[in-house]
Protein backbone atom coordinates (compact mmCIF):
# COMPACT_ATOMS: atom_id res chain seq x y z
CA UNK A 1 0.00 0.00 0.00
CA UNK A 2 1.01 3.41 -0.73
CA UNK A 3 1.66 6.29 2.07
CA UNK A 4 -0.91 8.87 -0.05
CA UNK A 5 -4.34 8.65 0.96
CA UNK A 6 -7.14 7.70 -0.96
CA UNK A 7 -8.65 10.69 -1.74
CA UNK A 8 -11.49 8.64 -3.69
CA UNK A 9 -12.68 7.14 -0.03
CA UNK A 10 -12.65 10.44 1.81
CA UNK A 11 -9.70 10.41 2.88
CA UNK A 12 -7.91 13.64 2.95
CA UNK A 13 -4.39 15.01 3.20
CA UNK A 14 -2.51 16.82 6.15
CA UNK A 15 -1.22 20.06 5.89
CA UNK A 16 2.36 18.84 6.40
CA UNK A 17 2.15 16.34 3.43
CA UNK A 18 0.44 18.87 1.46
CA UNK A 19 2.89 20.50 -1.17
CA UNK A 20 0.58 23.77 -2.29
CA UNK A 21 -0.54 26.45 0.47
CA UNK A 22 -3.21 28.59 -0.04
CA UNK A 23 -2.26 32.53 -0.28
CA UNK A 24 -4.27 35.53 -0.08
CA UNK A 25 -3.60 37.27 -3.70
CA UNK A 26 -4.16 41.10 -1.79
CA UNK A 27 -1.43 40.05 0.34
CA UNK A 28 0.81 38.49 -2.13
CA UNK A 29 0.32 40.90 -4.27
CA UNK A 30 1.34 43.94 -1.72
CA UNK A 31 4.19 42.18 -0.66
CA UNK A 32 5.88 41.81 -4.34
CA UNK A 33 4.66 45.42 -5.31
CA UNK A 34 4.14 47.67 -2.40
CA UNK A 35 1.29 50.47 -3.11
CA UNK A 36 2.46 54.25 -3.85
CA UNK A 37 2.40 56.74 -1.53
CA UNK A 38 -0.49 59.02 -1.46
CA UNK A 39 -1.42 62.09 -0.43
CA UNK A 40 -4.74 61.91 1.99
CA UNK A 41 -7.51 63.77 1.40
CA UNK A 42 -6.90 66.35 3.64
CA UNK A 43 -3.62 66.73 2.75
CA UNK A 44 -4.60 67.75 -0.71
CA UNK A 45 -7.63 70.16 0.61
CA UNK A 46 -4.79 72.00 2.61
CA UNK A 47 -2.38 72.09 -0.80
CA UNK A 48 -5.16 73.03 -3.31
CA UNK A 49 -6.12 75.62 -1.13
CA UNK A 50 -2.70 77.29 -1.06
CA UNK A 51 -2.69 76.55 -5.00
CA UNK A 52 -5.95 78.33 -5.52
CA UNK A 53 -4.95 81.44 -3.24
CA UNK A 54 -1.44 81.60 -5.92
CA UNK A 55 -3.47 80.88 -8.70
CA UNK A 56 -6.00 83.77 -8.13
CA UNK A 57 -2.40 86.01 -7.36
CA UNK A 58 -1.30 84.91 -10.67
CA UNK A 59 1.64 83.31 -9.27
CA UNK A 60 1.23 79.89 -10.58
CA UNK A 61 -0.95 78.20 -13.30
CA UNK A 62 -0.21 74.39 -13.55
CA UNK A 63 0.66 71.74 -11.53
CA UNK A 64 1.15 67.89 -11.11
CA UNK A 65 0.74 64.98 -8.36
CA UNK A 66 3.38 62.10 -8.37
CA UNK A 67 2.55 58.75 -6.51
CA UNK A 68 5.94 56.92 -6.67
CA UNK A 69 6.85 53.65 -4.27
CA UNK A 70 8.97 56.13 -1.72
CA UNK A 71 7.16 59.44 -1.72
CA UNK A 72 4.47 61.66 -3.13
CA UNK A 73 5.27 65.14 -5.10
CA UNK A 74 2.88 67.80 -5.59
CA UNK A 75 4.42 70.24 -7.82
CA UNK A 76 3.50 73.51 -8.38
CA UNK A 77 4.59 75.37 -12.39
CA UNK A 78 4.71 78.84 -13.87
CA UNK A 79 3.97 77.35 -16.86
CA UNK A 80 3.39 74.00 -17.68
CA UNK A 81 6.78 73.58 -20.08
CA UNK A 82 9.11 74.47 -17.50
CA UNK A 83 10.70 73.24 -13.95
CA UNK A 84 8.70 73.01 -11.25
CA UNK A 85 8.59 76.52 -8.57
CA UNK A 86 8.11 74.70 -5.91
CA UNK A 87 8.04 70.68 -4.58
CA UNK A 88 6.13 69.74 -2.09
CA UNK A 89 6.95 66.45 -1.27
CA UNK A 90 5.22 63.57 1.01
CA UNK A 91 8.21 60.90 2.22
CA UNK A 92 6.57 58.72 5.15
CA UNK A 93 10.45 57.16 5.79
CA UNK A 94 11.16 60.50 7.37
CA UNK A 95 8.45 60.66 9.79
CA UNK A 96 10.32 59.31 12.80
CA UNK A 97 13.74 62.05 11.47
CA UNK A 98 13.02 65.57 9.86
CA UNK A 99 9.62 64.93 9.22
CA UNK A 100 7.79 63.29 6.16
CA UNK A 101 6.69 67.24 4.41
CA UNK A 102 8.85 68.95 2.83
CA UNK A 103 8.93 71.99 0.33
CA UNK A 104 11.52 72.62 -2.39
CA UNK A 105 12.09 75.56 -4.52
CA UNK A 106 13.34 75.14 -7.95
CA UNK A 107 17.00 74.59 -7.14
CA UNK A 108 16.21 71.78 -4.76
CA UNK A 109 16.79 73.38 -1.58
CA UNK A 110 15.01 72.89 1.20
CA UNK A 111 13.15 75.66 1.95
CA UNK A 112 10.86 74.32 5.06
CA UNK A 113 10.49 70.23 6.50
CA UNK A 114 8.56 69.55 9.02
CA UNK A 115 5.97 66.52 10.84
CA UNK A 116 2.65 68.41 9.88
CA UNK A 117 1.73 69.71 6.60
CA UNK A 118 -0.07 73.00 7.49
CA UNK A 119 3.08 74.43 9.31
CA UNK A 120 5.75 73.66 6.73
CA UNK A 121 2.75 75.09 3.99
CA UNK A 122 3.17 78.22 6.37
CA UNK A 123 6.33 78.67 3.91
CA UNK A 124 4.00 80.20 1.16
CA UNK A 125 2.33 83.20 3.27
CA UNK A 126 3.48 86.53 2.39
CA UNK A 127 4.52 88.46 4.97
CA UNK A 128 2.73 91.93 5.24
CA UNK A 129 4.54 94.73 3.49
CA UNK A 130 4.93 98.64 4.79
CA UNK A 131 3.76 100.80 1.88
CA UNK A 132 4.37 104.37 2.32
CA UNK A 133 2.77 107.36 0.29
Amino acid sequence: MSDQPDLRRGESRSAENSSSVVVDLKEYKQSKDPPPVTFHRRELDAILWIYGRMVGEGEWRDYAIDHLKDCAIFSVFKRSGEMPLFRIEKNPKLATKQGAYSVFNTHGVILKRGHELQQVLKVFNKALKLVEK
